[in-house]
């Protein structure tokens, strides 16, 4: 295959796999799915939030693969973010459950064939590399069995504290009444308590933050309300 030829290919095939994500991504908007958007997991997902995984490798997925695996764990349900390919299932001393099917994955690198590599030593330029993209199906541990209980069970959430310590120091300093828990954040005028998810529900530390710090200010704004009106009453 020349260069030529190799290069042409790789972009049809990129940009067939770009089309069929786009595609995928909008069906996930117009069924209402979009667990990239709201800042925490939510009730919908049935697996502890994470990022998705490879089972056997436990190399974290990237790029567009956590948004294509995070929308296949709402969509299906699924109770893990743990991924195997049917080989890897196989390797492991289990199999993909018949009648399973998987979801399609990305994988982008580039390489320099060995021709290209010597014609470069011998004229005396930088060899050029090919860009190439490989598509693969993964299947959920969910969807598959007969595999070691290690790969099945689904790990706790971490108990390392997320929270910066001055954020800390600041939400004990208002007084406030301040609760961690559920997969909601709210403040509560009638029984005056914040409550937001744990740190490790969010998908970045920030988040948690920032999500804190503001239902905190709407209690910090009931607080100072009545000394408002009594500077504005003294005022007049």
């Amino acid at each position: 295959m020349s260069r030529h030829t190799a290069r042409a290919r790789s972009g049809q095939d990129r940009t067939g796999l770009y089309q069929e994500i786009t595609d995928k991504i909008i069906a996930e908007l117009e069924a209402g799915r979009a667990p990239w958007v709201q800042p925490w997991g939510t009730a919908a997902a049935k697996a502890p939030l994470a990022m998705p995984k490879n089972a056997a490798t436990h190399r974290r997925y990237t790029g567009i693969n956590v948004l294509i695996l995070w929308g296949a764990v709402i969509e299906h349900g699924f109770t893990g973010q743990s991924w195997l390919t049917f080989r890897q299932a196989l390797s492991l001393d289990g199999h993909v459950r018949k009648g399973e099917r998987g979801t399609t994955v990305v994988y982008a690198d580039r390489f320099t064939p060995e021709d290209e590599r010597r014609r470069a030593a011998e004229i005396g330029y930088e060899a050029q590399a090919i860009p190439f993209l490989k598509r693969f199906t993964v299947f959920n541990v969910a969807q598959c069995e007969g595999l070691p209980e290690q790969i099945v069970a689904v790990a706790p959430p971490a108990e390392t504290s997320l929270i910066l310590p001055q954020a800390e120091a600041l939400i004990l300093a208002t007084g406030v009444d301040f609760r961690i828990g559920g997969d909601r954040a709210f403040y509560d005028p009638m029984h005056d308590f914040v409550q937001v998810p744990p740190p490790q529900a969010y998908f970045e530390p920030i988040n948690w933050h920032r999500t804190a710090l503001h239902e905190v200010g709407h209690n910090a704004v009931i607080r100072i309300m009545p000394h408002v009106a009594e500077l504005a009453r003294l005022a007049a």
